[in-house]
């Protein structure tokens, strides 16, 4: 486990034994599903027709203000659905998470819709976050050049649903990163667009960190995770396999995986 409090005394978030578990609804249907609905009846003390994924299993850390912290693991590892549960969208079936602020997940906060423009976007992602109209308005220019999605037209005139996934995550980073946020979690919006893009991004994420801020990434890019995290949490399984520097977990990482 990594040392406590390199950055700031004051922890932003708090993870104490969190066990996060996903129950799926619903067995197959088809010839015969009479027949098993039946015996789920019979089955009076059990889960009729619901499969239990325990996604989170006994995670504990504390994040302090300053911080830039990575998460990294295998694709189902429990990573994005630590992040949502840190924002409060899932609730723990055992052990509690605390956060210190208002935790904003990249992609939630900045409620996009597709029927509408990139411009309207960009106007209720900013009210979403929290913004003032006026706040929204100083800052349109910029987050429309940060995105970089009219360097080829005018495409922030366009409804969403003509973007592309890299152009929509492009302009959702760009909103989110309009405001200081007190912890601001993304997951793989760096792995969009150009070496530009991600270069701007990253800087960002330095200034976000000096505003005293806490940034969570969620990247399976390690260079990404390199140029912008001081620490690394590697999650498998859903277990916190280790929690240090960047550089240590990743090489450990870079074994387990054989990279």
């Amino acid at each position: 486990m990594a040392e406590e409090n390199t950055v700031g005394q004051i922890p932003t978030v708090i993870a104490d034994e969190l066990h996060i578990v996903y129950r799926v609804n619903g067995a197959k249907t088809g010839k015969g599903s009479a027949t098993a609905a039946l015996s789920r009846i019979i089955k009076r003390g059990e889960d009729r027709g619901v499969r239990k994924v325990h996604a989170v299993r006994g995670v504990s850390f504390k994040a302090y203000r300053g911080e830039a912290i990575g998460l990294i693991g295998s694709n189902g590892s429990g990573k994005s659905t630590l992040l949502r549960a840190i924002a409060g969208l899932l609730p723990a079936e055992k052990g509690h998470v605390y956060t210190d602020g208002q935790p904003s997940l990249l992609g939630v906060n900045a409620a996009l819709m597709n029927d509408l423009t990139g411009e309207r976007n960009v106007i209720l992602g900013g009210l979403a976050m929290g913004m003032s109209r006026e706040q929204v308005r100083e800052r349109y220019q910029d987050i429309v050049d940060f995105s970089g999605i009219n360097e080829k037209g005018d495409f922030i005139t366009l409804p969403m649903r003509t973007y592309s996934s890299g152009m929509a995550a492009r302009l959702r980073f760009s909103i989110a990163a309009a405001k200081d946020h007190d912890v601001l979690m993304i997951d793989e919006a760096l792995a969009t667009g150009d070496r530009s893009f991600q270069k701007r991004s990253e800087a960002r994420i330095r200034e976000l960190r000096k505003s005293a801020g806490t940034v969570f990434l969620v990247s399976h890019n390690n260079k990404s995770i390199r140029d912008t995290c001081d620490r690394v949490l590697w999650l498998e399984r859903g277990e916190l396999r280790l929690d240090g520097p960047t550089d240590e977990v990743i090489k450990e990482y870079e074994k387990f995986t054989g990279k």
